[in-house]
């Protein structure tokens, strides 16, 4: 109870004071809707909108998956090869500059319509944290515990099994905590620009027909996504990394 308590409370409060301003002052459902219109256009349209959250669910899944397999994979060998870090890294962080916004029409030329084109654009927003997170804990390991592994005549690989990436693991997980939330911004960003399918379509059709109550109802089911990945990821860290809390505590 003391756990849930702040964030349901604060919730609720944030809710109250939306649904207040609205009726203060008189604000129109067409320009910003009362948490009740939401709540009656996700009713109107309940299958619609589940099967957008579906598929945008889809599409970040998958290029958040893949995003951090390729992130740990390109950490890893940039942190084994100084010359190789060196000369690689800042073409990622030039390729991380550029507005995937501009990349997006560029995708569906490349790739076609579809979920390809959402997927890689995911996969090109959420990749940059994971390799900078997993490369910051990697290169972080005290040199106590090297000498340690030392003295305990361990191979290079099972220092690095044994000793770097467990103290490595927390500053992974902030890497994909990161991803996680900016994976759903690409897959909406990829829909805004291919609006077949997905929440970020919902919001472009309803917005072109000024349907306001339903391009919320879309964003609030976005927002739900976002918290619950996010959480999902939080859960894994606790799971996997307990001892960090200890440890940071």
């Amino acid at each position: 109870m003391n756990r849930w308590s702040p964030p349901v409370l604060g919730t609720l409060g944030a809710v109250a004071l939306w649904w207040g301003a609205t009726a203060v002052f008189g604000i129109r459902p067409l320009f910003l809707p009362a948490p009740p219109d939401i709540v009656a256009a996700f009713r109107a349209q309940p299958g619609y909108l589940m099967r957008a959250a579906g598929a945008t669910l889809g599409v970040t899944a998958a290029g958040f998956a893949i995003a951090v397999v390729t992130g740990l994979l390109v950490a890893v060998a940039l942190t084994a090869s100084r010359t190789l870090e060196r000369a690689a890294l800042p073409v990622l962080v030039a390729l991380n500059s550029v507005p995937k916004v501009a990349i997006a029409p560029l995708l569906v030329v490349w790739l076609g319509f579809g979920s390809q084109p959402k997927i890689v654009l995911v996969l090109l927003i959420c990749v940059f944290p994971v390799v900078v997170a997993t490369m910051a804990g990697l290169t972080s390991t005290p040199a106590e515990l090297g000498e340690l592994g030392r003295s305990l005549s361990a191979s290079g690989w099972q220092t690095y099994v044994k000793i770097r990436l467990p103290w490595a693991l927390p500053q992974m997980f902030t890497g994909l905590k990161v991803a996680v939330s900016l994976a759903v911004i690409g897959a909406v960003v990829a829909e805004i620009s291919q609006p077949g399918g997905g929440l970020g379509a919902v919001v472009v059709l309803s917005g072109m027909s000024f349907d306001t109550p339903l391009a919320f109802a879309a964003i609030v089911l976005l927002a739900l996504l976002s918290t619950a990945l996010f959480y999902l990821v939080v859960g894994l860290e606790r799971l996997l990394v307990p001892w960090a809390r200890a440890i940071s505590g």
